[in-house]
């Protein structure tokens, strides 16, 4: 079975909940339901007592039919079961209506709340949860949630049909009745022994669901990659297994599920059996009435199928609450940044400064250890150094997308801990070297940070980015769809597009993973032109790629293994010869108008 489970772990996040736990949870989403809910109560109640009352009309028409008096009321009686039939139909129909309206609307702010919970949580929480899983809290289990909501309505009418017939067997044959209920411990004893089954199968299926959304969403975010190394069946390849997996576990489920329901009929079918004899001959002696003896035998009927549907109820229930489970653990996940107090960041004027920081993705393996770095307002700093020397890792700290294990960060001499995320946030602005557009417009993608800006506005900033010649290019200008993820654009427009959202933003402080790393030299110049105006008068640290943007900073950074090894200027560090002349000499000597191939080392002079 072990491989059967390959991959199905629980989440980091995740938590279990006792069933007493999750009712009162889910309970608390129906609450601001309740006058819907006393509505769907009220008509529970006069359906199930509607349909308890066809057997008895029944019951009446055989003993008639057995006195010979038929002629005399049977047009009442049909009209009767009508009548009754109709008011049936109409309470159920109400019923029906108000709890999907309550199903939905519940099923609405649970997903709200979980979607909610997800835009609240660290970057750290999306490196180590593949999106698909995601994804699948929010939608399929979500849904799934509904099946609790559906499960305990229909619940509560079976319950309350159980219970009119009940008082209807006692009233007819006190001895029968008993002989009845003795069956009642079987069969929820029954129903209860598959409660633990039913609840791990649940979980497994829904895990193995959320793999196979994980593996399409991997797959669709990596379609260009893997067309182009023609890779195609290595992709379905990988798929087949995790989708296998998934038809296995769900079959699993499936026959949990099925077993059920035969074994609860077969427990019913022989109590029915043993009825039928002892009330036929009951009927024989002259103890019961044939239209008792139907009126008997149509309301076991109409019990065992209540009562096995409330036994099978508990084991599907489980799948609702399984869900309900996933997704509370979702919103419930606790936060790993956490802030100290909230007081508004109000405009910063950007001085940055790590205390003896250490941190590390993983606590036991520091990133930075006793870190300590001054940054002035308004300075231009470039972080240079080798992949994993702490330079993207520097910046995550400062945006305060992830927290720090010791140590301070102080932003304008104040804690970071101790601001409102929101606020700070608002004052920095961040460019990635592949920027992410949303689908839309190109003016929508500018005027993301700030909605409510203008079209001048608008204008304005993607006319400041390299001197606005960009903008012609675009099929239809600023109002250009950017398509999904920006793929209509090409890299560097998409580039210069960040860029105009970052002016439009208006931040202190600039965090740029070097804009110009991935583009061709005329669009490099445009937003080297762009970056100008950009960085002028915020505190910027740029993530160096490109010889051009180092060159104008006014302080460099080089870092090796999370330490800070060399500092200064461009000039002054080359000539001193140190350690940002090996990674000149790896990153950046090629970029030198001076560079020849072969040539080896670029000497200071001639830089």
């Amino acid at each position: 079975m072990g491989f059967l489970m390959d991959g199905l772990d629980a989440e980091d996040y995740d938590r279990t909940y006792n069933d007493r736990d999750l009712l009162r949870r889910i309970l608390s989403y129906f609450r601001p339901k309740l006058g819907a809910m006393v509505l769907v109560a009220v008509m529970i109640v006069l359906g199930s007592a509607a349909q308890a009352a066809i057997p008895t009309l029944g019951s009446l028409a055989v003993d008639a039919i057995a006195d010979g008096t038929i002629g005399d009321v049977g047009w009442l009686l049909i009209a009767g079961v009508l009548g009754t039939g109709v008011l049936s139909w109409g309470f159920n129909h109400v019923r029906q209506k108000n709890s999907a309206k309550v199903t939905g609307d519940v099923v609405l702010s649970l997903r709200e709340d979980a979607f909610d919970a997800v835009l609240k949580r660290d970057l750290s929480f999306y490196d180590e949860t593949p999106s698909g899983k995601i994804v699948s809290r929010v939608t399929s289990d979500t849904d799934d949630f509904a099946t609790v909501s559906t499960l305990t309505m229909d619940l509560i009418s079976q319950v309350l049909m159980v219970g009119f017939v009940t008082v209807l067997l006692f009233v007819r044959s006190v001895e029968l009745a008993l002989l009845t209920l003795l069956v009642v411990p079987i069969v929820m004893g029954l129903a209860l022994l598959f409660r633990r089954l039913a609840r791990a199968s649940t979980r497994q299926a829904q895990r193995s669901l959320s793999r196979v959304n994980a593996n399409l969403q991997e797959t669709m975010g990596g379609i260009a990659v893997a067309k182009n190394f023609r890779q195609e069946q290595q992709v379905y390849d990988e798929f087949r297994p995790i989708n296998r997996q998934s038809y296995q576990v769900t079959l699993r489920q499936g026959f949990v599920f099925s077993a059920i329901f035969p074994v609860l009929f077969l427990v019913a079918g022989l109590a029915t059996v043993a009825l039928v004899q002892l009330g036929g001959a009951s009927v024989v002696a002259g103890g019961l009435s044939a239209g008792d003896w139907y009126l008997f035998l149509q309301g076991v009927s109409l019990f065992w199928f209540p009562l096995t549907s409330i036994a099978a109820f508990w084991s599907q229930f489980q799948q609702g609450l399984s869900a309900s489970e996933r997704v509370f653990a979702l919103i419930d996940a606790p936060p790993r940044v956490v802030q100290t107090d909230s007081q508004p960041a109000g405009r910063l004027a950007g001085r940055i400064e790590f205390e003896g920081v250490t941190f590390g993705y993983d606590p036991a393996h520091p990133v930075l250890r006793d870190f300590d770095l001054v940054i002035e307002a308004g300075e231009t700093v470039a972080l240079v150094g080798h992949t994993g020397a702490g330079k993207s890792t520097l910046s995550k700290l400062i945006t305060r997308f992830y927290e720090f294990q010791d140590g301070r960060l102080l932003i304008d001499g104040r804690d970071i801990r101790t601001l409102e995320l929101g606020s700070f946030r608002k004052q920095i602005g961040a460019v990635p070297q592949a920027p992410f557009l949303f689908s839309g417009t190109v003016a929508d993608n500018i005027r993301y940070p700030r909605p409510e800006a203008t079209d001048e506005e608008v204008l304005a900033a993607a006319s400041a980015v390299g001197g606005g010649d960009w903008i012609e290019a675009l099929p239809n200008g600023l109002e250009t769809d950017v398509g999904e993820h920006g793929r209509a654009l090409s890299m560097g427009q998409r580039q210069l597009v960040a860029l105009a959202r970052l002016l439009v933003q208006d931040p202190a402080i600039v965090v740029l993973d070097e804009a110009t790393a991935s583009v061709d030299p005329l669009t490099e110049a445009q937003i080297q032109e762009g970056l100008d105006v950009v960085l002028a008068g915020r505190t910027s640290i740029v993530i160096a790629h490109r010889l051009s943007t180092i060159e104008h900073v006014d302080r460099i950074i080089v870092l090796d293994h999370g330490r800070i090894v060399e500092e200064g200027d461009h000039g002054t560090l080359l000539a001193a010869g140190g350690r940002y002349c090996q990674v000149y000499n790896t990153y950046f000597r090629h970029q030198s108008p001076n560079y020849r191939a072969g040539s080896g080392f670029v000497p200071v002079s001639s830089a």
